[in-house]
């Protein structure tokens, strides 16, 4: 029976702590330590850069964590993207391998050193076409990505975050994206 007021008790505290939480003087003291912690990594960025991310921005960009799945979902692109970049780099590797294996062919059947050279001369041009294309295709399936990865962070509500394909704002996104993981990484105590 006392087991059971203990847990109740428990129980009890612990929804008017998540009550608490929420409250709105509670809500906009975390905003408050959202905002600072931003404008901290703000402050770290080229002054080129600190012009264009605005404090309105970064306001948008707290209330916007305020969500914690905004978290959950930027974690999730950046283990969709390491994979993909994992599998790119084993392909293009395997070109790599597929020139080599090649060329230990080809030396150990030609003896004459001429007939040979002509032949690796060929192999070389060959494979660097091969290369061509492949980083071609690394390239193409990177800004696909890119473009994905923008578009879910537009479509989930994270200000600053829509298609695009000019490198300056890309280059402020992924500084954002760095934000909010580093606001991942964050503790907020509510009664602090």
């Amino acid at each position: 029976m006392d087991e059971q007021v203990a847990e109740s008790s428990t129980a009890s505290a612990i929804e008017s702590t998540a009550d608490s939480e929420s409250t709105p003087q509670c809500l906009q003291r975390k905003i408050y330590f959202l905002v600072d912690n931003l404008r901290s990594y703000h402050a770290e960025l080229p002054v080129t850069l600190q012009t264009r991310i605005s404090y309105e921005l970064l306001t948008e960009l707290a209330h916007c964590v305020l969500n914690e799945g905004i978290f959950e979902i930027v974690k999730a692109l950046l283990e969709l993207q390491h994979a993909t970049e994992k599998h790119l780099l084993q392909m293009r590797l395997q070109v790599e391998n597929e020139y080599e294996i090649e060329v230990t062919e080809w030396c150990s059947k030609i003896k004459d050193p001429k007939e040979l050279s002509h032949i690796l001369d060929l192999l070389k041009a060959k494979h660097l076409n091969k290369l061509k294309d492949a980083d071609k295709k690394i390239i193409e399936v990177l800004d696909q990505k890119v473009n994905d990865q923008q578009s879910t962070l537009h479509m989930a509500g994270v200000p600053g975050f829509y298609a695009t394909q000019n490198a300056k704002e890309i280059k402020i996104q992924m500084f954002l994206l760095d934000f909010i993981l580093r606001l991942s990484r964050l503790k907020y105590k509510p009664n602090k």
